[in-house]
């Protein structure tokens, strides 16, 4: 590294440090409000970023939430791997590990389809499926860091992050009375909520609200559901390259693999391997989450509201629809296993 750069560091960084300040100001009060109302932090910086949104017009905070927006982002999704252990998985047994299997692929391919036979492309049905399927708004961050540029990315991907947030607090509300109608025991709860429900926050609160023993069922499962995130992740930058070689989507094709995917599994094979403390792994976690509600904010500020109230009812209703088809495939996987 030459001198040169070096010194160029502190300059770099009295340019960047307004907007970073910025995004990490809006991600506080939105873990505030949360942790007080109950509501999805992510959906809180959403909405706080968007009402910012003027910080990102060429004034001293734009470069910084740029960098938050992209790169901070890719750091909390790299991080999200210390919440995974080989050994969590292996606890379950083979059958909810077929099901998240099963239940994951399914999902996405059906949305890919239904995208395309809904007029839009198969990526926005990968952006969205996956956010269904795995891990809601951390998965629709983390596959859109994966795929190729395009002019309508970001507002693919905040109409993805508001409409996974609010299916996953209604999901949370009316899963558990679902299970209680349809007489599931402590384990199929478990696995019925951890495999249905987007965000890992819908999921603690609505397994730990019927018992412990369904909280912990749904929360293994559910970093499961994580787990599966690297997978999709390879596929989503192997489609986003097919795509952009064909000319279907726009812009430079994406690495072979992206720097934080290999960093994610790094993370995971070290967690199962025993080799991180304890204190470190929940630091870690916590650093993931402030990243990616930190870079969710900045993703609001970039963006102006017109630009998600032009995207129509046929958006709603595909999400609308993976999340019923999911509930009712791992319904269907849960009757035929027992």
């Amino acid at each position: 590294m030459s001198t040169l750069s070096i010194a160029a560091w502190p300059a770099r960084g009295r340019l960047l440090f307004p907007g970073v300040l910025a995004s990490a100001v809006v991600a506080a009060a939105a873990t505030f409000l949360s942790r007080h109302y109950g509501a999805p932090v992510m959906l809180f910086a959403l909405l706080l970023g968007m009402a910012m949104n003027f910080l990102s017009s060429d004034g001293p905070c734009a470069p910084g939430i740029e960098l938050v927006a992209r790169q901070v982002l890719r750091v909390g999704v790299a991080l999200l791997g210390l919440r995974i252990t080989a050994a969590q998985v292996v606890a379950l047994g083979w059958q909810p590990v077929l099901l998240v299997l099963l239940s994951v692929a399914l999902t996405i391919g059906l949305s890919m389809l239904a995208a395309r036979l809904m007029g839009f492309q198969r990526v926005f049905g990968l952006l969205t499926g996956g956010a269904t399927a795995i891990c809601g708004a951390s998965a629709a961050l983390a596959l859109a860091a994966a795929l190729p540029a395009h002019p309508l990315k970001e507002r693919a991907t905040l109409f993805t992050v508001v409409g996974v947030s609010a299916l996953s607090t209604l999901a949370m509300i009316v899963y558990p009375m679902l299970a209680h109608l349809l007489g599931l025991d402590d384990h199929q709860a478990g696995v019925f909520l951890g495999a249905t429900i987007h965000d890992v926050a819908q999921v603690v609160g609505a397994g730990y609200g019927m018992s412990r023993d369904t909280g912990d069922v749904a929360t293994l499962v559910k970093l499961m559901r994580v787990a599966m995130l690297l997978p999709v992740i390879v596929f989503a930058v192997a489609f986003g390259r097919a795509a952009a070689r064909s000319g279907q989507v726009m812009g430079k094709r994406p690495p072979l693999l992206p720097w934080f995917a290999v960093a994610f599994a790094a993370l995971v094979a070290v967690n199962s391997a025993g080799w991180i403390a304890g204190p470190i792994v929940s630091l870690g976690g916590d650093l993931s989450r402030w990243c990616l509600v930190s870079a969710i904010a900045a993703i609001g500020m970039k963006t102006h509201l017109r630009d998600l109230a032009s995207v129509g009812l046929k958006p709603v209703m595909l999400m609308l629809g993976e999340t019923i088809f999911l509930a009712l495939l791992v319904l269907a996987l849960l009757r035929w296993a027992s």
